[in-house]
């Protein structure tokens, strides 16, 4: 489907300005990046091209490959390996294992200060390192509510081994409440039937860290 045949709020842009970057996509990530298609060729289209050459390894762009896709000029071209490089110099932390707990909430320290619920789920692959991290919803200051379907509909296209899902407490009790028990076994349910289970659930406060896993929960 075209970005203008898509309903307002779910276009790349506007999503990106009410969830932030973490709930795109990387199809949806790469059409903001290229802002605008061409006479040859539609955004969307263009941005499937590309992710087709991401999955064979971010060591293959180059600007002769990149220009040789159509509707791809040498401006585009140098915008895109730009910000990949930019990337790939600053978010050496992404390539790192995922193997603790404490390696975990380092990634989600951010998460801690926020005064609305947050539910972020993180795709893994095989060697525990991170895929992409999104958020899921954005609640009000004491709930928020996630469906498997959102949660696990980017990590199957991730091609995900697993997934981490965590959220905060504004109210500074990592103790999780009946609702989060009961969502994370739907969670986990889901995930082995899809065959990405779930290896964690964790619940961030200020000073506080909740492990559904240490504590046998799952």
């Amino acid at each position: 489907m075209r970005i203008n045949e898509l309903p307002l709020l779910d276009r790349p842009r506007e999503k990106l300005q009410r969830k932030g970057t973490a709930a795109l996509s990387d199809f949806e990530l790469l059409e903001v990046l290229i802002g605008s298609g061409s006479s040859v060729a539609h955004v969307s289209t263009i941005a499937r091209n590309i992710q087709k050459i991401l999955r064979r390894g971010a060591n293959t762009l180059s600007i002769e490959v990149l220009t040789c896709i159509p509707g791809i000029s040498i401006a585009h071209a140098s915008k895109l390996l730009a910000a990949f490089e930019l990337a790939r110099r600053h978010l050496v932390r992404d390539a790192q294992a995922l193997r603790t707990t404490d390696d975990i909430v380092a990634r989600l320290d951010d998460m801690r200060r926020r005064q609305q619920e947050h539910f972020v789920a993180l795709s893994l692959d095989g060697g525990q390192r991170l895929i992409a991290q999104r958020t899921i919803t954005i609640g009000t200051l004491d709930t928020v509510l996630a469906h498997p379907r959102e949660v696990f509909s980017d990590p199957i296209v991730d091609r995900a081994a697993h997934i981490i899902i965590a959220h905060n407490h504004p109210s500074g009790l990592a103790e999780p409440s009946h609702k989060d028990r009961r969502l994370t076994h739907q969670l986990v349910a889901a995930g082995q039937l899809l065959g990405v289970p779930v290896r964690d659930h964790l619940i961030l406060t200020k000073t506080e860290v909740f492990s559904f896993r240490d504590h046998h929960m799952l």
